[in-house]
């Protein structure tokens, strides 16, 4: 069944057009929400293949679940919650065996009130890049997306005080880098 939509569509035609698997509907949306899907799987992945790989399947879990979005909310919240769960659930297979250690955290100060307004924001993604992901996720969640600890330590099945330490350790580790003459671009 085709569905014709107009110039003047609105976002419920395409959702059901998507629903309907009409392969120029899917493409629109993909392609309407690429670049922000994809900076959000940019500030989780450690690279950009593993970020294609998250994005990628991201999408797939969008048009799978797409009859489960509730027409009135926010299609986008909703498309980056499901980037985000992708993320975790991405890198917890890679890191299933694996455990960090806990080392005291320490609070890193520096004379520079105003070092990070002279980064790009490239420059400011490497960096973060370069955080292992333990370190990364709670960033991103806490800093960037705006979750509680509790939700972190849910969504990423650790504990509330795990969550505050590997938080402490990323805005540390990211002032060593930001600020370290061995910092590359």
């Amino acid at each position: 069944m085709d569905i014709i939509i107009h110039l003047n569509q609105d976002e419920s035609d395409l959702i059901r057009a998507c629903i309907n698997n009409e392969r120029w509907a899917q493409k629109r949306l993909y392609e309407d929400h690429y670049s922000l899907m994809m900076a959000l799987a940019m500030r989780y992945a450690g690279n950009n293949e593993d970020a294609l790989d998250i994005l990628h399947e991201a999408f797939l879990k969008v048009f799978k679940n797409l009859h489960k979005y509730q027409e009135g909310t926010s299609l986008i919240s909703w498309m980056r919650k499901i980037t985000i769960n992708t993320a975790i659930d991405f890198y917890r297979k890679d890191i299933k065996h694996r455990s960090d250690e806990l080392d005291a955290a320490k609070q890193v100060s520096t004379n520079i009130p105003d070092a990070i307004s002279t980064l790009s924001s490239e420059e400011i993604l490497s960096a973060l890049q370069r955080l292992p992901y333990s370190y990364r996720s709670v960033f991103n969640m806490f800093v960037i997306e705006g979750y509680s600890h509790k939700e972190i330590s849910n969504l990423l099945g650790i504990n509330e005080s795990t969550c505050r330490s590997n938080l402490v350790k990323a805005r540390t580790k990211l002032k060593e880098i930001l600020l370290g003459s061995n910092f590359r671009f």
